[in-house]
This record gives structure tokens, sequence and C-alpha cells, in this order.
């Protein structure tokens, strides 16, 4: 973060000297002098019991819902909410910059898509992205608190559980372009509808500029309905239909994937990317889309989607004592699971085995789609479906009945069983669940009893 006045950075939460502030921090661990430290009432631990303390460490301003015992009145900013005053400030801050900036949203693929764009906008100069899953009310301001004067480019994900969300985190970033990948139905819980789903992730539209160019997948059956403001620029992409970019001729190749880009408006290029499965080749298009519609070379903006790199645990590819794993064990809706099914049924190995968890915060979509999710794995033809958590008692019902072998666990005892007594040498495993399952720590567990290379 560079300095910014103490009074610019709070302009509409309060008066402030202008005392420049270094950094803007939530973990007490991370306090330094001349930082502002903000206090985030939570379950197990409240900020404010922190505040005392960051203030002796050296914190300029403490922003606090209360005043602190041990913190100055003219160094507490009081406010009614800590996650918007974290916006606000951000907002303010995002202002001394002008980098071009992408804006990712949708039900699935975001953080996906942000990397391929993070991969196209870095062979064009300095860029900037969300790092891991920070898509927030707290994770978007701290993303663009790291913007610095040479940052040319940016790529911001944003995530939402409710209505409105969306629109005060893209009035902060103010992207240049945006995407939306996908609707699905992550978040039915809240929203009630897909249709309640579109009408949020549309709120993307809110902190885009006139003329900018809004990416969105022509494939999906909810996105072409969606009212597009006129003063921006919508530019489809897709596969099935006829869209203003599409991909062609995909052939998967080894761990990766060739196909051909058909832009309308800029002519016809080979690309390849280290991924597999058809869905990563929408979130392939939309970056391509969004980062050509900004004015970067489109030759260059194709060539540069094969330096894509994969984060965490979202379909990473690994070896671990012979067998093949697709780690997928960062989130999971029916959508998701459908495309990580895919890219299991396209591996070579001869025996596939599906450890799949609970699906959470789909509301009443729940059991419809933990039971569409067991049929998918019988099309894609996996041998063992290891079901895990109480929602997926559905799910390993409707693969039963489709003819898969089933074990439906409610324990991580209980699936390292199966997977000790399942997986051999040569398989292919899939492992994904909603990240409250904590497959990671599953497999972490697993690995350790496999043999070491």
């Amino acid at each position: 973060m560079q300095p910014i006045p103490a009074n610019e950075l709070f302009a509409g939460l309060s008066l402030a000297e202008p005392v420049p502030i270094h950094a803007v921090v939530t973990d007490s661990r991370n306090v330094a002098p001349g930082c502002v430290f903000v206090c985030f009432p939570g379950e197990r631990v409240d900020g404010h019991a922190f505040a005392a303390g960051a203030y002796r460490d050296g914190a300029a301003y403490i922003v606090a819902n209360h005043p602190v015992e041990g913190v100055p009145a003219e160094r507490t900013v009081i406010v009614p909410d800590s996650a918007l005053a974290m916006v606000r400030m951000a907002s303010n801050y995002r202002m001394l910059f002008s980098p071009r900036i992408i804006g990712v949203t949708g039900s699935v693929g975001k953080t996906t898509t942000k990397e391929f764009c993070y991969a196209v906008l870095s062979a064009f100069g300095s860029t900037l992205k969300t790092e891991g899953n920070q898509n927030n009310d707290i994770g978007v301001p701290n993303t663009l608190f790291r913007l610095e004067t040479a940052t040319e480019y940016a790529v911001v994900e944003m995530g939402m559980d409710h209505a409105g969300e969306i629109t005060r985190l893209s009035r902060c970033v103010r992207p240049s372009a945006g995407i939306i990948t996908t609707i699905g139905v992550s978040h039915l819980e809240n929203l009630g509808t897909r249709e309640n789903i579109l009408k949020a992730k549309m709120e993307i539209c809110t902190g885009l500029p006139d003329g900018a160019p809004l990416a969105l997948n022509a494939d999906n059956d909810l996105l072409p309905t969606a009212q597009v403001p006129a003063r921006l620029r919508p530019v489809w992409f897709g596969i099935e239909q006829d869209a203003d970019v599409r991909a062609k001729d995909i052939v998967m190749q080894g761990g990766g994937t060739a196909f051909t880009i058909v832009d309308k408006a800029y002519g016809t290029f080979a690309a390849h990317i280290p991924t597999v499965g058809q869905h990563t080749v929408y979130d392939a298009l939309s970056a391509y889309a969004a980062a050509t519609r900004l004015g970067l070379d489109p030759a260059a903006c194709a060539d540069a989607l094969a330096n894509y790199q994969t984060t965490g645990m979202r379909q990473h590819i690994v070896q671990k004592g012979g067998v093949t794993v697709i780690e997928d064990c960062y989130n999971a809706s029916p959508d998701s699971m459908k495309a990580a099914l895919s890219v299991l049924q396209s591996l070579p190995n001869a025996h596939k085995i599906a450890l799949l968890g609970d699906m959470l915060e789909l509301g009443d979509a729940s059991e419809q789609g933990h039971r569409q999710t067991g049929e998918w794995a019988a099309e894609a033809g996996v041998d063992v479906l290891i079901a895990y958590g109480p929602r997926s008692a559905a799910m390993a019902q409707a693969a039963q009945t489709k003819g898969v072998t089933t074990v439906h666990c409610q324990t991580a005892q209980e699936v390292l069983q199966c997977l000790e007594q399942f997986v051999q040498p040569g398989d292919a495993l899939l492992a994904k669940a909603s990240h409250a399952m904590q497959l990671e720590d599953l497999l972490q567990a697993y690995y350790a009893g496999l043999p070491q290379a």
C-alpha cells in the first residue's frame, strides 16, 4: 500500500489529520507503525479486544464500532459497520490510481476466470490480482489496498451472498470491464430463485463506466435474458451458440486443451490452455473477450492464455502414490460438480473414483442438486462414489440406482477407510465438496498413508 493521508482515506467516515497511513489491517498480528487497525466483531473473536494493543504497537487510527478503553478518542474512528468502512476506505484509496481493471463475478468459475485474466493481463504490464478467495467486503478492499502507481492492470474477483453486495463492491472497484461467468444455483438459500441470482450478478454493471465491455456467457440458459444497460458493450462468449467470441475444434491433449478462438471482431486464433474440461475453455474465452475489448492485442491475448496457473485446491491434478488426484476442495455447487466430473471422465485412467461431499447454501434445491450430481457421476463413468455428509445421502441413492458402486460416509474416518479400500495405484480420484467439508484435510491424511516416492 502506498502512503495516503488519513483525512483522504477516511473521507466520508470521519475527520482526521493528514498523517500518512501505510497499511489497513484487520489482524492484530499485522499491526505496524502508521497503519489503521479495523475492529471486526466476531462470534469467536472480537477485534475490539485487540484495539488497545494495536494502538500501543503504533497503529495511527483504530476503526471501531464503539469507543475502546486505551485508545484516545481522537485516534478512534467510530463506524456502525466495519465491513462498510473497509469498502469506503478502499474506494477512497482506489481513486488515487488509474489501472485498467477487469471485475469478475458469477456463480461458478470466478477464480479460474480471474487466473486466466491475470495470465493475459500480465503479458502486457504490471498486474495485480485477487489472492485466494478474497472476494468479499474485506477481501476486495485488501486487494485494492495493494494498488500502486506502477500497477497497470488488475483483475478483481467479486463474490456475494445477498442482493446489493456486488453493487457495493463494483462501485468500490470501478472496473474498466466486467465478466459474468455463469448463473447457477449457488446462494439459492439466500436469494430464493436463479432469476434473483441473475439480478444480483448483474449488479456489476453499476460500477462500470459508460462504454465499458461486459463479457457474458452466451451458452448459459439465463444470462441471455439479462437486461444489459444500453450504456455498456455486451460481448458474448461461448461454444454452442453463435457468440461474438467462440471456441471450436476443442481437443484435450494430456493435461491441457487446444482450441480455436473465432472472434467476429478480430479473426481466428489458435489457443492452448494447461487445463482440461470444457468449462475451463469458457473461463479462458471470457478472459480473452474482456481483455481484447479493452484494446489489448488479440493474438497476444490468445497466446497468453497458455500462461494460466492453477491456485489452491481448485481442479489441481497431482500424482500421489501412483494415484491421479483431482483436488477440487475449495467449493461446490451442482454446476461445478458436473464440470469436475467431466474432467474425471476425460482422464485416461481405467478405474475412476469420486469422493463427493455436501454442497451448501442450495436452500430448497439441495436435495435435487445432490440427487442430480449422483446421476451425473453415473453418466461420467464413475466406478465408485464415496458420498460424504448428510446432504449427500440423496447423491448416493441416485448413483446407486444407476448402478454405481456407492458408499455413504458420515465421518472423516469412514471416508479414509473407503479411500484405502477402493483406491489403488493407477486409479483416478476426484475429491470435491463445499469448503466447510474440509476435504483438503482429509486428502492430506490420505496422502500420509500412501507410499512416498
